[in-house]
C-alpha cells in the first residue's frame, strides 16, 4: 500500500505553529521583579529567532531553522525575558510596509521590533552577494528620498508602536569617507531627518540610532550632532569597535537619553569563527564577564534616570543569545552600586 502523501511544510496554509519552552518559575520571579522595579522601560532581546539550539531555552522542542523563521516569532514573544527582537533581515533587503504589519501582528502590544535599515541605504559600498566584496560606489548610500519612503515610513506604518528603534548601522567606510568626515556628517545629517520625519506620525515614540562599524568616526563633532538630531548612539558590542568603556564618551556627550546596545560579536572572534565554534547556540561557550558587568551598570544607570533599555543579543557574543540574555538580566537584578 502507497504511502499516504503528506502536506508540505511550507504549503498554503504556512508552516504548523511553533511551542514555546514552559517558562521555568526562576525566570517568570526574575522578569517580573525587573517589570515591577523599571515599570516596562527594559527591553532585552536576541538577533533574530529563527536557531533550532534554543530548543528547551525558547522552543519547546527543536524544530527546523526555515520554520523558526517563518513561524517562530509569536513562539519567542512569549518568553518573559525577551521582550524585544532585532529585525536582522531588515538588513539585507528592504521590508515594505505589508510585511512589517505581518510580523506587528504576531507580537503582544507590548513587545518593540528593533529594526535594522537596509545596507542599500547604509552601506557606502555595492557589494557583492555572495562573499561581500566591494563592486563599487553605492548611489543609494544615504539616500534622503529612500531613508524616508523606502526605510523608515514602511518600518513606521507596518509596525506601529511596536517599532521601538530604527538602527542605521553604517558598514565600514572606503577610506576616502573617512577623510572626509565633514562632507560624511552633512549627508549622513540630511538622511536622519528624512528619516525622523517620516517616524513622526505613524511611531512618535520611536527611537532613530546610528550604529558605526569605523571607530575613526568616535569624535565629539559626530557625537554633538546626534544630540542636536534627538539619535542615539548604538553601544555597539563587536570587535571592529573599542570596548565597552572606551565608548562611554559616546553616551555620555548624547545623554540623556535611552539607551539602545547591540551585542553583537566577542571581542577577537570573527562571525564565521564564532559560528563554526559555537554551534548550535544551545548554551554559554565562553562567558565575557566583564563585558556583562559594565554593560549592566550601564543599564542600570539609564533606567533608574527614567530612560529607556533596549539591548539585543547575538549568539556570536557569548554562544547563546538566550542564554546571554537570562544572564545579563540576573546581573541586573543584583543590587546596583551606590
Amino acid at each position: 500500500m502507497p504511502d499516504t502523501p503528506q502536506p508540505s511544510l511550507f504549503d498554503d496554509a504556512g508552516p504548523p505553529a511553533v511551542a514555546p519552552a514552559r517558562p521555568e518559575p526562576p525566570i517568570q520571579a526574575l522578569a517580573a521583579r525587573l517589570q515591577a522595579r523599571w515599570g516596562g522601560r527594559l527591553y532585552l532581546g536576541t538577533s533574530s529567532w529563527h536557531f533550532p539550539g534554543w530548543a528547551t531555552q525558547v522552543w519547546q522542542r527543536a524544530y527546523p531553522e526555515a520554520w523558526l523563521s517563518r513561524a517562530g516569532l509569536p513562539a519567542y514573544a512569549q518568553h518573559p525575558l525577551l521582550r524585544c527582537v532585532s529585525l536582522d533581515r531588515a538588513f539585507y533587503r528592504v521590508l515594505d510596509t505589508r510585511e512589517y504589519a505581518a510580523l506587528a501582528s504576531q507580537v503582544p502590544p507590548d513587545f518593540r521590533f528593533v529594526v535594522k535599515a537596509p545596507a542599500l541605504l547604509s552601506d557606502a559600498q555595492r557589494r557583492d552577494p555572495t562573499h561581500a566584496a566591494p563592486l563599487g560606489d553605492n548611489p543609494a548610500f544615504l539616500d534622503p528620498d529612500l531613508a524616508a519612503r523606502g526605510v523608515a515610513g514602511p518600518a513606521a506604518e507596518g509596525l506601529g508602536d511596536r517599532l521601538g528603534v530604527l538602527v542605521l548601522q553604517m558598514s565600514p567606510l572606503p577610506a576616502r569617507w573617512l577623510r572626509e568626515p565633514e562632507a560624511l556628517h552633512v549627508r549622513l545629517a540630511t538622511a536622519l531627518q528624512a528619516m525622523q520625519g517620516a517616524l513622526a506620525g505613524p511611531a512618535p515614540a520611536a527611537r532613530l540610532a546610528l550604529e558605526l562599524r569605523d571607530p575613526a568616526l568616535l569624535t565629539p563633532t559626530l557625537a554633538a550632532l546626534l544630540r542636536r538630531l534627538g539619535v542615539r548612539y548604538v553601544l555597539g558590542l563587536h570587535d571592529r569597535m573599542p570596548e565597552l568603556q572606551a565608548q562611554l564618551p559616546m553616551l555620555r556627550t548624547t545623554w540623556p537619553g535611552d539607551l539602545v546596545c547591540r551585542w553583537n560579536l566577542q571581542r577577537g572572534q570573527r562571525y564565521a569563527e564564532a559560528r563554526d565554534a559555537w554551534a548550535p547556540f544551545d548554551r554559554l561557550r565562553a562567558p565575557d564577564m566583564p563585558t556583562r558587568s559594565a554593560l549592566a551598570r550601564v543599564m542600570r544607570a539609564t533606567l533608574d534616570a527614567g530612560h529607556r533599555a533596549y539591548v539585543t543579543i547575538n549568539n556570536k557574543a557569548e554562544g547563546s543569545a538566550p542564554a546571554s540574555v537570562r544572564a545579563l538580566a540576573a546581573a541586573l537584578d543584583e543590587p546596583g552600586e551606590p
